[in-house]
């Protein structure tokens, strides 16, 4: 008596198992704008409250620039009286607009109020910075 399967069965099994993943991989491509636009949320988010602690903590002013597809972090320097670029940050899949450039003083507040758009095919969000320095993010469509 023989037991087991022939190479023919196996070859099969795994052949249909193949094609049930490629299908179930292809139900989850819609949702790769959203995560993309959520990703860019949070990350913005980070950088501004990082850039807001850093200001606080080490004494000098930081600014957030932003372009169409990505974000720069620049810290003051007092000795050539200049911005210098700190660190710069690209967002995948979605494009960026701000109104104004806001910079974090040492006093803990922010001047160049700003309210910034990151948008997608998945949609919108806004997010705003108040003269405190509280960051509020709402999805708008």
């Amino acid at each position: 008596m023989k037991k087991g399967f022939t190479l023919f069965e196996a070859a099969l099994a795994v052949a249909l198992l193949a094609v049930l993943v490629y299908m179930g991989s292809v139900s989850f491509l819609p949702l790769i704008p959203k995560y993309r636009l959520e990703k860019a949320v949070w990350d913005i988010r980070s950088a501004l409250n990082s850039a807001r602690y850093k200001a606080l903590f080490e004494g000098t002013s930081r600014r957030v620039r932003f372009s169409a597809v990505s974000y720069a972090v620049d810290k003051f320097d007092e000795g050539k009286n200049a911005w210098a670029l700190a660190e710069r940050h690209y967002c995948e899949g979605v494009t960026l607009e701000s109104n104004n450039s806001p910079v974090f003083t040492p006093e803990g507040s922010v001047t160049g109020l700003a309210t910034i758009y990151i948008k997608n095919a998945w949609g919108i969000y806004k997010i705003t910075l108040a003269i405190t320095g509280r960051i509020k993010s709402a999805r708008v469509l």
